[in-house]
């Protein structure tokens, strides 16, 4: 049993909340990697948009994880933010080579730039891009609301995806920004996340898709149906998306992605089933001893 056609994880791998749900209570740390891997297929790598990993943590992910398995890590916020992805080419260097020894394991590498970053600054993308190796696969996110109304800017960002093979990176957060702002963990998310328009687009052969959810799942099924639809479109059209689960409690990430992925196969039988999470595994085989 594995996901097939398409990746699908969470924002993270390894959170103490998911502890007697996703993961056995009796799982150490070191091992919620592994033990994620056995569930999901892919993973968003947020944690190298703050912090370069150690050699030997790349090492250790490769040893917890399977060769098609994807990380889709996050260059770093000082290439992005603090730079502005100009004079960065020692940092890229630095960040590329660090998670090179992931080889087949790497995903589309998320360039997430920030709202300030706006169509008059296209030129500075496009010399960032040209700069990275051919063998680089990119997906970026762009977050200044002149990229999603139709006109020159689109035309132009759109025009320079599609010369260099780079994908876009779809953020989704209707159903976060319709849940009640009492909740601390909704309001918390609201303030953290962009309110941005959704247009499905795919220069890349992996297009990314983030998606925040409102935490009452039935509220979030109408804005799940239309990413089936369009995720099996591209499943159809040669395309292997990545559609990663976010949640306003990411306690909650790994159920929601399950309901996703339960819809999904009833969309279409080809996409493989969820295996057990390790920590029910172990519950259903203690019932049976």
């Amino acid at each position: 049993m594995a996901i097939a056609r398409y990746a699908l994880g969470c924002p993270a791998w390894g959170l103490k909340s998911w502890s007697g749900r996703l993961f056995d209570p009796a799982t150490p740390a070191s091992d919620y990697l592994r033990c994620y891997a056995q569930v999901f297929n892919a993973v968003e790598g947020n944690t190298t948009f703050y912090a370069l990993p150690k050699p030997e943590t790349v090492a250790r992910w490769c040893e917890d994880t399977p060769e098609d398995f994807t990380f889709c890590f996050k260059f770093p916020s000082v290439i992005s933010h603090e730079l502005g992805l100009a004079h960065a080419a020692k940092e890229t260097a630095t960040f590329l080579d660090r998670i090179a020894p992931l080889g087949p394991r790497l995903g589309p590498l998320m360039l997430q730039l920030p709202a300030s970053f706006a169509p008059d600054h296209l030129p500075t993308l496009a010399r960032y891009l040209e700069g990275l190796p051919s063998s680089c696969e990119v997906a970026v996110e762009l977050r200044h609301r002149g990229f999603f109304r139709p006109g020159e800017a689109e035309k132009r960002v759109e025009g320079l995806f599609a010369r260099r093979g780079v994908g876009w990176v779809t953020m989704d957060t209707r159903g976060l920004f319709a849940a009640d702002r009492a909740d601390k963990h909704v309001s918390a998310t609201q303030r953290k996340k962009p309110q941005l328009p959704v247009r499905p687009r795919h220069t890349g052969q992996r297009p990314v898709v983030r998606f925040v959810p409102h935490p009452d799942w039935a509220h979030n099924v109408p804005l799940v149906e239309p990413w089936l639809r369009q995720l099996s479109a591209w499943i159809d059209g040669g395309k292997r998306p990545c559609f990663f689960m976010h949640a306003a409690d990411d306690a909650e990430a790994p159920a929601m992605a399950r309901a996703f992925h339960e819809r999904m196969r009833a969309t279409r039988s080809d996409v493989g089933e969820l295996p057990p999470w390790p920590g029910e595994r172990k519950t259903q085989l203690s019932l049976f001893s």
